[in-house]
C-alpha cells in the first residue's frame, strides 16, 4: 500500500488527534456525535481535517473525551481569518473533489478579480480603511489558488445573467472580470452555465448555493445571506440542494452559448467605458 507523505496541515493534525483520543475512548464516531449534538458526518469531518469544530462543539468534544479542555484550547491557535460563518467552507474546498457554486448577483469570491473584490468592500464597508481594504482583497483573492494547482477540484460556476449586468466597480472592471471568467472556462479550469433572464423563475432563484464533494465524505451544501451563512450536511438537505441545482442547471444555457454571451455582456461593458 502506498504511504501518503503528503505534510499534514494543522487542521489535519488537528483531526488526528480527535480521531486517536475518540478510539482511545473506545467510542464510535455516532456515538461522539450523540454526546456533541452533531451528526455523524460532522464527526468524520472534523477527523478529517476538513471542518474545526465550534467553541461549544470543542468544549462538548472535550467532556465527552475527558480531555480536560485539550481540544478548545488548541481551537484557540488554529482560528480562520474569514468570517465565522464561512471559514468551514473555505477549509472543505481545499479537500473538495467537485465543487458546484451558484451565484445570483455577484460572482462568486473564489473567481474575483482583484478589482472586482475592492469594488465590492467598498460597497459593503462606506468607513473602510486602506489596510482593512488591502487585507480583505488578499483573502479573497487568495482563494483563487484552488483553481491553479494539480489537484484542483472539478468547478461547475452556474451564474444568473444579472450577475453579468450588474456593473460593479465601474465598466473597465466588469470588462476585466468577464473576460477572466470566460477565459478560466475555455481554459478548462471550470465549466460555465448562465441562467438567462428568458428563463425567468427557476430552482435557485431565492439563494446563492455551494454544493461540495468529497472523495471518501458525504457532501455538504451551503447558503449564504447578508452577514451570515448556512453549511448543512443533513443528508434530506443536502440532496434537495443537489435536486434544486440540477433543476436550475437543465435551464441553464449550454457551456458555448454561456461564453458567447458572457463574452458579449463584456463588450457591452467594454463600449460603456468609452
Amino acid at each position: 500500500m502506498e504511504i501518503d507523505r503528503r505534510p499534514r496541515t494543522p487542521r489535519e493534525k488537528y483531526g488526528e488527534e480527535l480521531r486517536l483520543r475518540r478510539i482511545a475512548a473506545g467510542m464510535t464516531q455516532e456515538a461522539l456525535s450523540e454526546l456533541v449534538v452533531c451528526s455523524p458526518t460532522l464527526i468524520s469531518h472534523f477527523e478529517a481535517g476538513r471542518r474545526l469544530p465550534k467553541p461549544d462543539d470543542a468544549a462538548r468534544i472535550d467532556r465527552a473525551l475527558g480531555t480536560d479542555g485539550f481540544f478548545a484550547r488548541w481551537l484557540e491557535d488554529l482560528e480562520s481569518k474569514y468570517t465565522d460563518h464561512f471559514a468551514s467552507v473555505a477549509e472543505l474546498e481545499q479537500q473538495a473533489t467537485l465543487v458546484q457554486q451558484f451565484a445570483l448577483s455577484l460572482v462568486p469570491g473564489v473567481l474575483q478579480t482583484d478589482d472586482y473584490a475592492s469594488a465590492l468592500y467598498r460597497a459593503y464597508w462606506p468607513n473602510y480603511t486602506a489596510k482593512d481594504l488591502d487585507e480583505f482583497v488578499v483573502i479573497r483573492t487568495k482563494r483563487r489558488r484552488i483553481l491553479d494547482g494539480p489537484m484542483h477540484p472539478v468547478f461547475w460556476t452556474l451564474l444568473d445573467e444579472a450577475v453579468l449586468r450588474r456593473c460593479v466597480g465601474g465598466p473597465q472592471v466588469m470588462t476585466q472580470q468577464l473576460r477572466r471568467i470566460a477565459d478560466m472556462a475555455e481554459a478548462g479550469r471550470l465549466r460555465l452555465h448562465v441562467l438567462p433572464y428568458g428563463v425567468g423563475a427557476h430552482a435557485l432563484m431565492q439563494s446563492l448555493l455551494t454544493l461540495l464533494s468529497f472523495e471518501d465524505s458525504a457532501p455538504v451544501a451551503y447558503v449564504e445571506g447578508f452577514l451570515t451563512g448556512n453549511l448543512m450536511d443533513d443528508p434530506a438537505l443536502v440532496s434537495a440542494s443537489q435536486t434544486a441545482y440540477a433543476l436550475a442547471l437543465s435551464d441553464a444555457l449550454s457551456q458555448q452559448e454561456s461564453l458567447a454571451l458572457v463574452r458579449a455582456a463584456a463588450e457591452e461593458h467594454a463600449h460603456g467605458q468609452q
